[in-house]
């Protein structure tokens, strides 16, 4: 199916353009209440059991919104309603996606529309000067637990850690597997193994299943609040661009810029497919000035293959048992 006639992918229809998005109706099909639409969400949420608690719990909140305004067994009256939503056109085909979902439970003949035009999203870098001016408005909570994101570590993935997966010890952090990331063990900084340890004494702690912070909704509620004090502290509007997530996408790229191991990287990340890190091989080369002035260096044992590959020397090859390496001026 497609839009109404005169209707551009990515606009609003013209028939709702006029119409506060509250008081928007479907004008062919009557009003269909939220209680004549509930037992097509609820046998929709028994067919996909399968799918993660994260992702029924958004088919429900996009079928919900529809379902208060149409008829969810008029697929017509359905796209009428969503390509009329003054909402990004990613929302739009998420919740074109749900009502598949409810069509394909429901045995309604339907066949979503081709996908709506999305931008590309931009990935945005950001300093660790200015990261760490917005970590150092924290208290101690946060503060804590915002030098967990310097590690890549999702904000869901940081609302999941347990006592349990924390050793102290040797100061390692199992990263459970999430929705979008697989199981890891990350080292840990001296300094952020003590604040842990802090964090844990204050709060007291005790119960391995325990959670250690908030929630992933709190986490960012709290990065935003701090965002915008670091911004009235140091009245750098770059502060305000800078997502929690992007913090992640920092450590991503400086830790490839340091190893130039995209499989090292992919470990670190959780990501499932290399193809997730490339993007951060391509930061990295775009945020590096690269000449095309080599410095050599050589080796004959361990010993010496060791400090040049620490003094930043990537290898090439090995000629009459000695080890070349270079770097860039």
């Amino acid at each position: 199916m497609v839009g109404p006639p005169g209707f551009e992918p990515g606009s609003r229809a013209p028939e709702a353009q006029s119409l506060d998005h509250a008081s928007r109706r479907p004008q062919n099909g009557g009003l269909a209440t939220l209680k004549e639409n509930k037992p097509i969400i609820i046998k929709t949420l028994t067919k996909i059991l399968h799918l993660s608690k994260a992702n029924q719990k958004a088919i429900n909140q996009r079928l919900m919104r529809i379902a208060r305004e149409v008829d969810l067994q008029n697929p017509s009256e359905v796209e009428k309603f969503v390509y009329g939503l003054n909402v990004s056109n990613n929302y739009k085909n998420k919740i074109f996606l749900a009502y598949q979902y409810a069509c394909d439970a429901n045995s309604i003949p339907y066949q979503k529309p081709k996908r709506l035009p999305v931008q590309p999203y931009v990935i945005h870098i950001p300093t660790e000067e200015r990261i760490d001016k917005i970590v150092a408005t924290c208290g101690w909570v946060y503060l804590t637990i915002f030098s967990l994101s310097k590690y890549g570590l999702r904000p869901d993935e940081i609302a999941k850690l347990t006592f349990k997966n924390l050793d102290l010890e040797n100061g390692t952090l199992t990263v459970p597997t999430s929705k979008l990331g697989a199981q890891r063990t990350i080292q840990l900084k001296k300094q952020t193994i003590e604040q842990l340890r802090e964090y844990i004494n204050r709060k007291r702690i005790t119960s391995p299943k325990e959670k250690l912070f908030g929630s992933c909704r709190k986490i960012k509620e709290a990065w935003r609040k701090y965002r915008k004090k670091a911004y009235l502290k140091f009245r750098d509007p770059e502060l305000l661009k800078i997502r929690l997530y992007d913090l992640r996408h920092w450590f991503a790229t400086i830790t490839y810029m340091k190893t130039r191991d995209p499989f090292h990287v992919q470990y670190l990340l959780g990501h499932r497919r290399i193809t997730n890190t490339m993007i951060y091989i391509h930061l990295a080369k775009s945020l590096t000035t690269f000449t095309d002035e080599w410095i050599h260096g050589i080796a004959k044992t361990l010993e010496e293959a060791c400090k040049l590959i620490d003094a930043g020397f990537e290898y090439v090859t090995e000629m009459e048992g000695t080890k070349l390496f270079r770097k860039r001026k």
